[in-house]
């Protein structure tokens, strides 16, 4: 077993099952995590954390899942559909700037907590879901905790739902390759959308806001979220390639409209752009840096990749280390990870680039890697994992290599 799923078993181990707990353990634990994943990653409207300190996560995860509600990370609710972490759904729904009086329209129920977070906070929340099975649980599970202003429909999502337009505000929780049409005609005039649009594991969230009939694009970060069927997939131009994976943006060199935050890679914690005179590689590179052990130090990025086809890899990078050493738990320390998951979205494995220590100037890495024969997608995992100092990463590449 890697250190990583053991650090991973370790953390779940200590969080007990909702039903041993009680009302007030619940909301501590739901505090805990506004405090650390939420607030101190950056969201700041008061209304936005209030009502994620009041929304019962556990309610909309299936039991199995039930002890990691409270971790800030998507969790699997079937069809091969996931539960957004909880920072995602915090962080969309201030992007939104959602008002008392709006009438919003949700495309992917999915679980229904996005649709819960929504419900205090606007007037009426609509909601789709393409999957039936995910829709039917969704509804009950809203009936059941009494959220009144929230309606369902299961059906294609890229549709809209034309009979209850216009919408003040759109979220789409599911990641087409272009915004719909049928969306944008729905959104009010001086309405905003927030979307993730790009290929399968490349997707950029923009808040679009509508004036004369056109859309406004304004990018927000890089994401990743599950795309969107139907319509929208029949459409998609761009497909995932699983016979020759490789990492996007791995010089780090292209970010996000004016921001610090690099395309293709997303749930990032203390990690930014940075500039020097003498970069491993170009004129940027990420900078992870923590000082509180345990804290998460991370950047993130998926790809496809198919074990049958891709049975070895070469993975390499640039690395320069300042104090880097290991946090309280095994598993956390400087490295480069990757996790391979199969058609299921089930974990399957790891493997990794480092660990690294102490203080170094800028060095080259590499390792080469076999694929499980099951594997179908991946996520690269840079960063510190909990560790302290200061860790960057230039030169980030991925190839196959010959049987």
């Amino acid at each position: 077993m890697s250190k990583l799923l053991s650090l991973l078993y370790f953390a779940i181990s200590l969080i007990v099952s909702p039903s041993e707990l009680s009302a007030e353990d619940l909301t501590a634990k739901r505090e805990a995590m506004v405090a650390r994943e939420i607030e101190a990653a950056g969201v700041r409207d008061a209304r936005v954390l209030k009502v994620m300190r009041t929304t019962p996560r556990h309610e909309f995860v299936p039991t199995g899942f039930r002890k990691q509600a409270y971790l800030d990370a998507a969790l699997p609710i079937g069809d091969r559909q996931t539960i957004s972490p909880p920072f995602v759904v915090a962080y969309m729904t201030e992007q939104l700037n959602p008002q008392s009086t709006d009438k919003v329209l949700e495309i992917g129920t999915g679980s229904g907590y996005q649709a819960a977070v929504l419900s205090p906070l606007v007037n009426e929340v609509y909601t789709i879901e393409i999957v039936k099975r995910l829709g039917r649980r969704a509804e009950r599970t809203l009936r059941r905790l009494d959220y009144k202003n929230v309606h369902v429909r299961t059906g294609d999502g890229y549709l809209g739902w034309p009979e209850e337009a216009p919408f003040d505000k759109i979220i789409v929780t599911c990641s087409p390759e272009d915004v719909p049409q049928p969306l944008v005609d729905q959104l009010a005039e001086g309405g905003q959308m927030i979307v993730p649009v790009g290929e399968r594991y490349q997707q950029n969230l923009f808040r679009l806001t509508k004036r004369d009939g056109k859309l406004e694009r304004e990018p927000l970060r890089a994401t990743l979220f599950v795309p969107m069927t139907g319509e929208a997939e029949d459409n998609r131009q761009v497909q995932p390639d699983p016979l020759n994976p490789e990492v996007n943006n791995g010089d780090f060199e292209v970010s996000v409209g004016d921001s610090k935050h690099p395309t293709g890679w997303h749930y990032l914690r203390q990690a930014e752009l940075a500039t020097s005179p003498n970069p491993a590689e170009g004129k940027q590179f990420l900078r992870f840096t923590n000082r509180s052990p345990g804290e998460p130090a991370r950047a993130l990025q998926g790809l496809a990749i198919d074990g049958r086809s891709a049975a070895r890899i070469k993975l390499s990078a640039s690395v320069r280390g300042n104090s880097l050493a290991p946090g309280p738990t095994p598993g956390q320390e400087a490295a480069v990870i990757i996790t391979f998951y199969d058609s299921r979205r089930a974990v399957i494995g790891h493997e990794r680039l480092g660990p690294w220590a102490g203080d170094f100037d800028w060095k080259s890495s590499t390792s080469d890697i076999i694929v499980p024969l099951a594997a179908r997608e991946a996520i690269v995992r840079l960063g510190l994992h909990g560790g302290i100092g200061t860790l960057d990463v230039d030169d980030l590449q991925l190839h196959s290599l010959p049987e």
